[in-house]
């Protein structure tokens, strides 16, 4: 309860500067939220931030997924916002060696090339190995499925961001 007290009573300037990131580079979402205040909970701003997302045109949702960052680009590393630098970290996407940079670069190429949109997977708790994996399987989906499947972890991304939220 403090914590949604604490939201609450944030200026706009704030309030956009702490959830303009949730959705990858998406200030719009987080001033579209604010206008929802005051919320009952936390729960309850989750809830609504996950609404405007999947409730927005596809091409919103498109203009957001494509924001995301490649895996595993050893030559934008440094230049990630701090939640996806630190999401990549984590999973060990920084520590690749040589050939795995390639495996990612060649996969990532080959992804957008015919998806138009980069592979989107929240990392969080899974190792590069396993990354690998699931982005060798998806690249065999079609189009509509993947197009889904992105939005499905773009909102986990979300999550995962929201709950680490903590507002001194």
């Amino acid at each position: 309860m403090i914590l949604i007290n604490k939201i609450n009573n944030l200026s706009q300037i704030r309030f956009n500067e702490i959830f303009a990131n949730i959705f990858e580079k998406t200030k719009w979402i987080a001033e579209k939220l604010y206008n929802q205040k005051p919320f009952n909970s936390f729960e309850d701003l989750c809830s609504k931030i996950l609404e405007i997302f999947r409730t927005t045109s596809k091409k919103n949702q498109l203009k957001i997924i494509r924001a995301h960052p490649d895996l595993a680009d050893k030559t934008k590393i440094s230049l990630l916002n701090i939640d996806s630098r630190n999401e990549q970290n984590r999973a060990g996407l920084d520590q690749c060696s040589e050939k795995e940079f390639r495996e990612f670069k060649n996969l990532n190429n080959e992804y957008k090339k015919k998806f138009g949109f980069p592979f989107i997977l929240a990392v969080e708790g899974k190792n590069k190995t396993e990354i690998l994996n699931k982005f060798k399987k998806r690249i065999l989906n079609s189009a509509d499925d993947e197009f889904k499947e992105a939005i499905s972890q773009v909102c986990k991304i979300a999550n995962l961001r929201l709950n680490k939220i903590n507002i001194k």
